[in-house]
């Protein structure tokens, strides 16, 4: 049947047998042949419906890796045949066939088969077999009868299972099922929203249709039917060039991803060059900026590349776009064709240490995209995604001691393009030495490193110890033990760090043009690029965050917020305004948007790093100056933070650290005079104290990042795979510890139970571990305190009445604050864990009918919380109203966690007021002065 490559998350079997219900008419015995994580899936959605599968008859393995029809059959103890051929000069090879008869089938089961089974095999049980098809029978039957649907414009797709028999998949029908074509769709698309999810299902449906004595055998017509070309043939996969733009096109994404259409391109010299196109589009007439035009064999119309891609011409005169080409091994963004074309790998001479090198490289990329390594291995092409790149990166910056950047990768894809550049590193050597301003402090060993940290408070661009020396201990979430002891602040301190960005503000920092203040936060932004490492290690350290993530998102967009907010330094501007002048004279009234003063900041414990720079860099970039109060128990990247403020050549006063305890240091910050303006990020009880102490000081301005109850509503017309996938993310990102995570999710009934099926599946492959192992994907809660919380939280939920499906503990027999990931179900709007925040790893399902969405909306908002929502669902309507009417200062429709430094971020309600990132966080740390001139 159809090749095509497929990736899908199985969900887990919830039984631990395979045997009939003794409500069948007739035992069924179910023979699986197959391969793919297709065959894997229906195998362990049979078991689940209680059939009883005899044996698994798969392909044999390639290299030393096993079809994963194969790994799941084994997990169940069903005996496992792996198949080279079936047949032998047209004739059943006897052993094989022994071997299928002696399992004692009745009933073959062909979920994903791309092999040629006998006859002996196929009538040799007793209630025949049934093969899945994607196609609705008899249009394109073959082995690619999907790809077919798109190259000839079909608007409708779909898959059949039949009876098969002697011919090529012309045997009797016992179930189709079929979904709308539409502009956009790939091989990729359809497959997953509908070929496959639903394939698995119905699979199932018909041997349960089989069992009951319900299934019918509808014959073929002959009307319509076609035998369309196999596209595993390259022969075949050689695009037209010469017909209209639509055609074209619908070849293109009738191939895309795999294998790629193929078309060459003649070079200037004479030579051609096979290439495969992807990512096509259909375009209308293109102002075609600084274009090159490029020539494809048997074009009957003229190709151009630009900046956006290469532009063929149909003979009806219409484009088609194409953004990605694949030469060879490589991929390559189409609009660099002209810049790529005369690359030539040249394989580096390597000696006996670096061929000990290669060898480690191919060991890593093996265990990260789990197939053998070849030279032309693509690290892209074999599915690896954007956390994949940073677990590479650091395994090899671990493994070789080199340093290497993520764009490193991207600029050389392929495994021998990679060993070049990290031999080449190696070869030319590097190097940094730092110095920076004197301070007591701890070194870490970890991760490879020896990262010195300070721990003392950074006030007016020294480190200084807290009144009377005072200290607090600092616990590693992973250990369990003591990392250091850091300055306490009193009061006191508080007031002359504040006293000292009070006297920067209105001295040296007042000096500073906006511009320069820029130029500042530039440097500052770099130098942490450069120190990334040791600034992720230390998050993982204090924090417990997993190193991969807190390099991509803890550190990576610290980063990026300082770039953001720098370039808007420069750029802060008032407005002038027309009114009514008193004549005879004229007025000129205009604004001006002024730095407020001091601002103190309070940020939380789960992204130390993170929550700091969005704050703090929209605070320096309006021209304030700083005293922050981070997280009590990981204040410790803050501090190295402080350390590379002065590196960069901020002015003393400017920025400052003061580490302590919420109920004294922030405390004290909120209640000073002379702090104008706080921003605080934590928990709603806190935030209503922090406001009173605000109002009754001196009514000073304040933005409040608070607690959150997210509704995450999943309607069974999403795209299932990708709603598990993002619906997991939403809950079990960053451990739980995530002010947006979805407190609530509401699953329609329809897919509720394969939801739960799939996420459960999913959590049980989740590593858990020591956060700076790179496969490690769930590391420590944050401290102990909250690790407790988290039990409470669940002990309450068992006791009101939600089923606990997986998790609700502490990890057993392991040092740290590790807990599971956790899910309930039949969670009702009356109980505790409906109503309040957990922060931890706990996901917390409830269902829905979709026939009230107004009621649905209503238990969305039926919370005080309002900081983010979500939504999963192909209807643009529902999707619309849903943002329209939910109560929340974010909305997702189809991704979750999809923050970015440009897009305004806050809550409603009691998940607080006013915004951090964004232009709008500007307008949380700038007033606003009119000024009006009669002349």
């Amino acid at each position: 049947m159809s090749a095509a490559s497929v990736s899908a998350v199985a969900a887990e079997a919830k039984t631990n047998g395979h045997h009939n219900g003794s409500d069948r008419v007739e035992d069924l015995k179910i023979a699986i042949i197959g391969q793919s994580n297709f065959a894997a899936e229906v195998l362990e959605v049979l078991l689940e419906r209680h059939h009883m599968v005899v044996g698994v008859f798969t392909i044999a393995d390639k290299g030393s890796r096993e079809d994963v029809l194969a790994t799941t059959a084994r997990h169940y103890d069903i005996p496992v045949f792996k198949v080279a051929a079936w047949r032998r000069k047209g004739v059943p090879i006897p052993e094989v066939l022994e071997k299928y008869q002696s399992v004692g089938a009745n009933l073959n089961v062909l979920p994903f088969c791309s092999q040629f089974i006998p006859m002996e095999v196929i009538d040799g049980a007793k209630f025949g077999s049934i093969c899945y098809h994607p196609s609705i029978l008899p249009r394109h039957r073959g082995a690619s009868a999907i790809s077919w649907t798109l190259i000839e414009g079909d608007d409708t797709a779909g898959f059949s299972i039949f009876w098969a028999d002697d011919g090529l998949d012309t045997g009797p029908i016992l179930l189709q099922k079929q979904c709308p074509v539409v502009g956009d769709d790939t091989l990729d698309t359809l497959y997953k929203r509908f070929l496959y999810p639903e394939g698995v299902t119905s699979m199932a449906e018909a041997v349960d249709a089989i069992a009951e004595g319900t299934a019918p055998k509808i014959p073929q017509t002959e009307i319509g039917a076609t035998y369309d070309p196999a596209l595993f043939r390259e022969e075949n996969q050689y695009i037209n060039l010469n017909q209209p733009a639509l055609k074209i096109f619908n070849f293109i994404r009738g191939l895309d991803s795999v294998p790629g259409a193929l078309a060459i391109i003649e070079e200037d010299d004479g030579s051609e060059s096979p290439v495969r196109l992807h990512g096509a589009s259909l375009c209308g007439p293109a102002a075609l900026e600084n274009a090159r035009p490029v020539r494809f064999k048997g074009a009957a119309g003229p190709a151009f590349v630009d900046r956006e891609g290469i532009f063929i011409t149909g003979v009806d005169g219409r484009l088609v776009k194409v953004k990605r080409l694949k030469k060879g091994s490589k991929m390559i963004q189409a609009s660099q064709w002209f810049a790529q074309v005369g690359k030539k790998i040249v394989p580096l001479e390597l000696n006996e240490r670096e061929q000990e090198m290669e060898g480690i490289l191919k060991d890593i990329w093996k265990s990260i995209l789990k197939v053998d390594i070849e030279s032309d291995t693509d690290f892209f092409a074999c599915g690896a995604g954007s956390m994949d790149v940073v677990r590479l990166v650091e395994e090899v910056k671990d493994a070789l001691e080199v340093p290497l950047e993520n764009e490193h990768l991207f600029m050389a894809p392929s495994f021998v393009e990679f060993l070049n550049e990290v031999i080449s590193r190696i070869r030319n050597g590097a190097g940094e030495a730092s110095a920076g301003p004197a301070y007591d402090g701890v070194v870490l060993r970890e991760n490879k490193k020896v990262i010195s940290v300070p721990t003392q408070m950074f006030v007016n661009g020294q480190f200084i110890d807290a009144e009377n020396k005072k200290t607090l201990d600092i616990v590693n979430p992973t250990t369990e033990q003591v990392i250091c002891k850091v300055a306490a602040a009193s009061a006191s301190d508080v007031d002359n760090a504040i006293r000292c960005a009070h006297e920067a503000f209105k001295g040296s920092w007042n000096q500073v043009s906006a511009r320069e203040r820029g130029l500042l936060m530039y440097k500052l932004a770099d130098l942490m690029e450069q120190h990334k490492e040791e600034l992720a290690t230390i998050e993982s350290i204090d924090s417990g965050a997993v190193y991969t993530l807190a390099l991509k998102t803890h550190v990576g967009m610290s980063i990026d917020a300082w770039r953001y907010y720098a370039g808007w330094a420069d750029k802060i501007e008032g407005s002038t305004i027309p009114v009514n002048p008193a004549k005879p004279n004229n007025v000129l009234t205009f604004t001006k948007r002024e730095p407020i003063g001091v601002c103190g900041l309070i940020t939380p414990w789960n992204y130390p790093l993170m929550m700091l720079s969005w704050k703090m860099a929209a605070c320096i970039a309006a021209g304030n100056t700083v005293v922050i109060k981070p997280a009590q128990v990981c204040p410790l990247t803050a501090l190295k933070f402080a350390e590379l403020t002065v590196k960069a050549g901020f002015p003393a006063g400017v920025i400052n650290v003061v580490t302590g305890s919420g109920s004294i240091t922030g405390q004290a910050i909120s209640e000073h005079p002379l702090v104008r303006k706080l921003g605080f990020t934590g928990s709603t009880p806190i935030g209503k104290k922090i406001m009173a102490a605000c109002a009754e000081s001196n009514i000073k301005k304040c933005s409040m990042e608070l607690g959150g109850k997210s509704p995450l509503v999943i309607f069974a017309d999403c795209d299932l795979d990708k709603a598990v996938r993002l619906g997991m993310s939403s809950v079990f990102f960053n451990k739980g510890e995530n002010c947006i995570a979805a407190g609530r999710l509401f699953v329609e009934d329809a897919i509720h139970d394969e939801f739960v099926r799939k996420v459960v599946k999913n959590i049980k492959t989740m590593a858990i571990g020591d956060p700076l192992n790179r496969g490690t994907a769930h590391g420590p809660q944050n401290h102990k305190a909250h690790m407790d919380k988290l039990i409470e939280y669940c002990e309450i939920g068992v006791k009101e009445g939600a089923k606990l499906v997986y998790g609700g503990k502490r990890v057993p027999n392991k040092k740290g604050f590790f807990f599971e990931p956790t899910v309930f179900t039949d969670v009702e709007d009356r109980m505790f864990i409906a109503k309040e925040e957990s922060f931890g790893p706990i996901m917390v399902i409830s269902k829905f009918h979709s026939s009230d969405f107004d009621a649905l909306v209503q238990r969305a908002n039926s919370t005080e919380y309002g900081l983010a929502s979500g939504v999963f669902t192909k209807d643009i309507r529902k999707a619309l109203l849903f943002a329209e009417k939910v109560e929340a200062g974010t909305v997702f429709v189809n991704t979750y966690n999809k923050t970015d430094v440009a897009a305004p971020f806050g809550g409603f309600k009691q998940s607080g007021f006013g915004k951090d990132l964004g232009k709008e966080a500007l307008n949380e740390y700038l007033k606003t002065k009119c000024v009006t001139i009669e002349y």
